[in-house]
């Protein structure tokens, strides 16, 4: 069994962090770190347990929109590869090189045999240099993720560094049986999750969930400008209510409620804007993102109220109510009892066992 510790010591992160880093390090917007204006400071934030973006608008802004690269914070990056528990002389493929970080962790391990495709030609030739003067050589790729490298196929275990909201069917394709995809998945909804996947010898990949991870998405699956469709551009039939679930019941649930809804109400997404105290007034927005002209609803939270107001066109809001009460109703099930079978047709997120759908 590898010892992880001792591999993230021998390949620290901050042999991979760019001169310029962005943390969150407390309210309000990024916190920008400079090393060659601060190296004592740079030290302190890239050896601290989060993630540092290192990129914004695939490259064409600095500190503000889109995050579209990061250094994972440490923890998270363990959980994955431990999951992903590569053996001697393995060959690995690695979706998103990065900064390079990872693709070093993963070469350092005996034997084993790293491709790492990244699908920004920049964040590749920066990666190729930082691998280079740390001593490691994984075969390098630039090219869409999604696609995996057919190559180097057939792979024992497949690690995506970005999230997927569905499991390429590529990776899927280029694992030997008996192999491991280990990824972020985000099917829309709340949070995403750990996977774990075993592929079987008839191209069938199951396997389970295992906490939360906020990741990015794969650029190929990420949605046209980096967000889903504008919040609200759809008129429709509106219709005004009441409900008396409150909003932050579903914004604060455990993440294995967001996978539910996610999973019986596919294509929604939300957003969630609390006020600041003392009013303590918020509003959950959700959307349609599939839908053309989509619908949508908006509940508003004000504290004391007994039911609060609901704006919705179509019946969106209905669906994912129904969704996180059926949650409810199974014993709010931990993330850990759900699990995903992927086919060449379908994902089917399943409770318990596979044969008990959600």
């Amino acid at each position: 069994m590898t010892d992880w510790d001792e591999v993230f010591r021998r390949v620290p992160r901050s042999l991979f962090a760019p001169p310029v880093v962005w943390a969150d390090l407390g309210p309000g917007p990024w916190t920008r770190v400079d090393r060659d204006a601060d190296p004592g400071r740079w030290d302190e934030v890239v050896a601290l347990d989060r993630p540092l973006i290192v990129q914004f608008e695939d490259g064409r802004a600095e500190g503000e929109g889109l995050a579209t690269s990061s250094l994972s914070m440490p923890t998270m990056v363990a959980e994955f590869l431990r999951l992903l528990d590569p053996l001697p002389h393995d060959r690995v493929l690695e979706i998103g090189t990065g900064s390079g970080w990872t693709a070093a962790l993963l070469s350092s391990l005996p034997g084993v045999h790293v491709t790492s495709v990244e699908v920004d030609p920049d964040m590749a030739a920066q990666a190729a240099g930082r691998l280079k003067t740390a001593g490691f050589a994984p075969r390098l790729v630039v090219g869409d993720g999604s696609e995996g490298w057919r190559q180097g196929a057939p792979y024992d275990r497949v690690h995506a560094t970005c999230a997927v909201s569905s499991v390429p069917r590529a990776w899927v394709e280029q694992t030997r049986p008996g192999g491991v995809i280990v990824a972020p998945y985000a099917p829309g909804f709340g949070f995403g999750t750990v996977l774990r996947l075993d592929v079987l010898p008839d191209g069938t990949a199951v396997g389970r969930f295992h906490g939360s991870a906020d990741y990015m998405l794969l650029r190929a699956q990420r949605p046209a400008g980096g967000r889903p469709r504008a919040w609200v551009d759809a008129g429709g039939d509106v219709t005004v209510s009441e409900t008396r679930l409150d909003p932050r019941s579903i914004r604060y649930a455990p993440v294995a409620a967001d996978l539910v809804i996610a999973a019986r109400v596919p294509g929604v997404v939300s957003r969630f804007y609390e006020d600041a105290e003392p009013t303590g007034e918020a509003t959950l927005w959700i959307l349609d993102a599939q839908g053309p002209g989509g619908a949508w609803a908006s509940v508003d939270y004000v504290p004391g109220d007994e039911a609060y107001r609901l704006e919705q066109a179509g019946d969106l809001w209905d669906r994912v109510e129904d969704a996180y009460v059926q949650w409810l109703k199974w014993g709010s099930p931990d993330i850990t009892r759900f699990g995903l079978t992927v086919t060449p047709d379908a994902h089917t997120v399943w409770l318990d066992t596979p044969a008990t759908p959600v």
